[in-house]
């Protein structure tokens, strides 16, 4: 296997091995994502390999196409094909892979080392029916970007990610086609860098951009608008935004709707809490922030906040969104701060006979605990006593509860600074 690999396959002998009867048995009855497929009437082929619509060749130690006439007759039906991890580095091997799979939707070259290795633009039409095209981690060139994408006007989604691109090139015509970019793991720092992706491809509607240094977003809202007109969703995690008016950049793109914003140095101060609240008031016109849809009630909520934790704010720095919400809401008032807490320790008053005692009581007790604290007041063990809770802002309007059993917990009477307790003695 390893001089096989090291010398190179064609497409053609790992389907051969790997969709072989002894390996893949025909499908007898129904077939879980498996097709068997009539080649055509004599064929050497013909009822010996099935092969699914979705062919998953990944690192198999591809190099080449092989036989044209062989891909073309296993292939016919192919319309997804995962090529990741292999060892192809000729453009022009894969365009004779594609140009005998005339359904193809979908191919994953990532992966693959395609450093250096152009198209040429004679063999590029191989391409034109992809709609979805993946080139990971392959180094591609931005001019073989822009080749594929020309050659290609129905693509909808390209995927782009661990390419090392610092920049982005220009292209001459833009590819209104592409909805989906995804450009995650380069090292795009600069926002003039990132406002050509809206040039060159006007329709996007998703733009991931994860784990990206992307510093800041420095364009005019006028110039926003236009420049990624259909966009409703970004990915910005992991970027280097470290200002809050790099978010409100983002109100001004028409459409957008869904924002995933984490990882930030922006947010790193906030608390959980604070960095939902106070995005969301930022961003009025987002329905979904990081993964969660924002609910009217959360918005109102999120809003107030934004006021409050901008009360002490000298006026020169209160953001243009503060008096847009004042406006709303008027200036609120700071909320109360209310201890929810449970009451952890009281202090009482032991009454035992014409005898008064102070004594701080730990609510975590028992009450066969405070009996046994008692007995260092009222000189009587725990099972010589009966003892009593008073309720000091009911007075005597109700008659005092007896304590009885050994294992209540004293949080469970209510107790508070202040109250009382009565001790009488056991009668005989």
């Amino acid at each position: 296997m390893e001089t096989e690999e090291t010398e190179g396959r064609t497409l053609v002998q790992v389907i051969s091995e790997k969709y072989s009867p002894e390996n893949f048995p025909y499908c007898r009855g129904p077939g879980v994502g498996v097709v068997i497929r009539s080649s055509p009437q004599g064929s050497p082929v013909k009822d010996r390999l099935n092969l699914p619509s979705i062919l998953v060749l990944d690192g198999c130690g591809i190099t080449e196409a092989g036989d044209e006439e062989e891909v073309a007759t296993f292939c016919a039906h192919v319309v997804e094909l995962d090529l990741s991890h292999n060892q192809l580095k000729d453009w022009g091997e894969i365009s004779k892979i594609l140009c005998n799979i005339p359904n193809l939707d979908f191919l994953n070259l990532s992966m693959n080392p395609l450093r250096g290795s152009n198209l040429d633009p004679g063999t590029a039409e191989a391409f034109s029916g992809l709609r979805r095209l993946v080139l990971n981690n392959t180094h591609v060139t931005w001019d073989m970007v822009h080749t594929l994408t020309r050659e290609t006007p129905e693509l909808e989604e390209l995927f782009l990610c661990l390419n090392e691109y610092e920049s982005v090139s220009l292209s001459s015509i833009s590819y209104p086609s592409l909805r989906l970019l995804h450009i995650t793991d380069n090292q795009l720092q600069k926002w003039v860098e990132v406002r050509k992706l809206g040039l060159i491809y006007p329709g996007l509607v998703s733009l991931i951009l994860a784990n990206n240094s992307l510093s800041s977003i420095h364009e005019p809202e006028d110039s926003l608008h236009r420049l990624f007109p259909n966009l409703r969703s970004i990915n910005l995690h992991n970027s280097g935004l470290s200002r809050w008016e790099d978010i409100e950049k983002l109100n001004f793109f028409p459409k957008l709707q869904e924002v995933r914003v984490m990882g930030i140095p922006l947010l790193q101060p906030y608390t959980d809490q604070e960095r939902r609240c106070l995005m969301v008031a930022q961003l009025p016109n987002v329905t979904v922030l990081n993964g969660s849809v924002v609910t009217d009630g959360e918005r109102e909520d999120a809003e107030r906040f934004f006021i409050r934790y901008h009360l002490d704010c000298p006026e020169d720095e209160l953001p243009q969104r503060y008096h847009t919400l004042v406006a709303r809401y008027g200036r609120l008032a700071p909320l109360a701060e209310v201890d929810l807490r449970p009451l952890c320790h009281v202090q009482v008053e032991v009454h035992f006979g014409d005898q008064t005692e102070p004594l701080a009581l730990r609510l975590d007790q028992t009450v066969g605990d405070l009996k046994k604290q008692l007995r260092t007041v009222v000189q009587l063990p725990p099972n010589k006593i009966r003892v009593y809770y008073i309720d000091r802002q009911l007075g005597y309007a109700l008659e005092p509860q007896e304590m009885k059993y050994g294992a209540r917990a004293l949080h469970s009477y209510s107790i508070r600074d202040g109250d009382e307790i009565l001790v009488v003695p056991k009668t005989q």
